[in-house]
């Protein structure tokens, strides 16, 4: 987003900008809660999650460094419609929407790539919701792990590979729209088969090639 601005282009933003620390565990926003802003993620990682009166859990996204969340609520201009809460200890920068305008207004390139990054998104929207509708929760845990062994090694990684899930079990469950019971009964049919080695939050991938060849 602010890739290719100059050093007095990323200053105008300092006077709306301030940095946020937040604890593993501590909630940024709840639902219904005013958005006068967007945040970036600097470090850690960041829960979006719907929650009912009754306390239940719907993970939406988790998102990691360099990052960013709310925008598109602060352009329409409505509050919150998910939480927010730091899955570990996380920094973060809050964009003001006002200096934010400004910015758009003064430069129509940063406006195409904010809408750029916003139609990613839906991209990706689409997608989950053709992965809950078409494909098993099998499928969607396969293809989980290798979007993770892609984000943290080499698309075309061969053999033998580890991967460490980025939180706890329950909270993919969720992200993946299963419930924890039937992520783990899972986990384990894959162990059985022999594509996968599971140690704690550790994922080993005996042959990281026959793991692709049951999504394809």
């Amino acid at each position: 987003m602010f890739r290719s601005l100059g050093c007095d282009e990323i200053a105008r933003f300092a006077r709306g900008v301030r940095e946020i620390k937040a604890a593993k565990g501590e909630i940024l926003f709840h639902r219904g809660d005013a958005c006068n802003g967007f945040h970036l993620i600097l470090s850690g990682q960041i829960k979006l999650a719907f929650t009912s009166s009754e306390g239940n859990e719907k993970v939406v996204d988790i998102l990691r460094t360099g990052q960013s969340f709310g925008e598109a609520v602060m352009f329409m201009d409505k509050p919150y419609v998910v939480m927010a809460q730091a899955l570990a200890d996380s920094t973060l920068l809050h964009i003001g929407k006002q200096v934010f305008f400004e910015e758009m207004n003064n430069d129509p390139l940063f406006c195409r790539r904010i809408i750029a990054g916003l139609a990613q998104r839906l991209h990706r929207l689409m997608g989950d919701v053709e992965s809950y509708s078409l494909r098993s929760g099998r499928e969607r845990i396969i293809g989980y792990l290798l979007r993770e062994e892609e984000t943290i090694g080499d698309a075309a990684s061969v053999g033998r590979v580890s991967i460490r899930l980025p939180t706890s079990k329950g909270t993919i469950a969720s992200r993946l729209n299963l419930t924890q019971e039937h992520f783990s009964r899972i986990l384990n049919e894959l162990t059985s088969s022999g594509l996968i080695e599971v140690e704690g939050r550790t994922i080993h991938i005996p042959d990281i090639g026959r793991l692709r060849c049951n999504v394809e």
